[in-house]
């Protein structure tokens, strides 16, 4: 595919009816309903406060594929992703590319694996489970979901989507980590097996793709084993499994270029799976030199500010997202008051020229909101 091109004329299919970070099961529904009859829609169960989980099936080709997101209610960049590619699939769906796709590959997305975290924007499920450590108590009843799912349609190919924070960064000097991802571990030891070969050699071609847009953007998670989650379960049954982590875009909080990155990256994913059949997916060892994640950023750092009692320190702020009104409002907290030199912010305030005013009441200490924070030019 010409993936350029389909970057340049992302707006035609973009699904514009979602929009920022707060996609919520109202937001969703009404698109399933109108979706185009080359997709079927069904209902697969039902959330612990009783909300309906969908999946959208296309395609009749051997090679299964089964796809996931919000299993984190509060990572939603990935669902919009996935709106914008059932968009692109309904414009092109006469087109040669779209019918070898599909007679290659049988595709099952679940467009919102936890409808009542997406409602409330928690990580967490109505019960305060994290999902995505359920994999083997299947405690929940959106784990029971996405288990019967894979148990009855066998996948050859997982795609595991989900959003990371604006702390990861990746390189030296660090960037900021818009994309990452990771071929799970499925042993203490992190084997390399053929099924976490298969997934890397994909993460290779995905990498090579996505740095035309954003070179030394592109991160890999870390493979630390935890077979409480979900990939790693998947991995354990030889089922290549793909973690897809839509991550900071320097200036979009609200993730809608991030949102393109990842319909490019889900439309690469189902290529190469779909010519895996007739050529090599490459090898693996691109993989590893993609560099690894690590927690290298603020949202903003104050760069030498006079601190009452601590003298000239850095100060970093990371925003708390909360859900007010229906929005995801984005609030200043002190995270960090230390020398930050080996730290970058996506934002950077330097108070070498600054002089700063504080009300008198104002108490710095992590964890307090900088609201009455202003400053003054000298």
């Amino acid at each position: 595919m010409d993936y350029k091109k389909l970057e340049e004329a992302f707006s035609t299919h973009k699904e514009h009816a979602l929009q920022g970070r707060y996609i919520t099961p109202q937001s969703i529904t009404p698109l399933l309903e109108k979706l185009a009859s080359i997709f079927k829609v069904s209902a697969i169960g039902k959330s612990v406060q009783e909300r309906t989980i969908y999946q959208v099936r296309i395609g009749t080709g051997p090679i299964k594929v089964l796809g996931w997101s919000q299993m984190h209610g509060n990572e939603s960049t990935t669902t919009k992703a996935l709106f914008d590619l059932f968009n692109w699939i309904a414009l092109n769906k006469e087109s040669n590319t779209v019918n070898m796709l599909f007679e290659s590959i049988t595709l099952v997305l679940i467009p919102m694996l936890n409808p009542d975290g997406s409602a409330a924007y928690t990580r967490v499920n109505a019960n305060q489970v994290d999902l995505n450590r359920d994999a083997q108590n299947r405690s929940q009843p959106e784990s029971e979901v996405l288990h019967k799912v894979y148990s009855t349609f066998k996948p050859d190919y997982c795609l595991n989507l989900h959003g990371q924070r604006t702390i990861f960064g990746v390189g030296e000097p660090s960037k900021s980590a818009i994309v990452s991802f990771l071929s799970p571990a499925q042993d203490e030891l992190r084997t390399v097996t053929q099924s976490r070969k298969t997934g890397m050699a994909i993460i290779s071609r995905l990498t090579a793709m996505l740095q035309e847009f954003i070179p030394d953007h592109i991160g890999r998670y870390d493979d630390g084993f935890n077979i409480n989650c979900v990939g790693d379960t998947l991995q354990q049954l030889n089922i290549p499994t793909i973690l897809f982590e839509a991550g900071h875009f320097p200036g979009d909080y609200e993730r809608e270029e991030t949102r393109k990155l990842i319909f490019l990256a889900l439309l690469c994913s189902m290529e190469s799976i779909a010519l895996s059949k007739s050529e090599k997916l490459g090898s693996s060892n691109p993989y590893f030199s993609i560099p690894e994640n690590k927690k290298c950023f603020f949202d903003i750092i104050i760069r030498a500010a006079v601190v009452p009692g601590k003298g000239v320190v850095d100060v970093a702020v990371q925003y708390e997202e909360r859900l007010i009104d229906d929005a995801i409002r984005f609030i200043p907290k002190i995270a960090k008051i230390s020398d930050l030199e080996t730290y970058k912010g996506h934002r950077e305030i330097d108070f070498k020229e600054i002089a700063s005013v504080f009300s008198s009441d104002f108490e710095w200490k992590e964890g307090q909101i900088i609201d009455n924070l202003h400053t003054n030019s000298k």
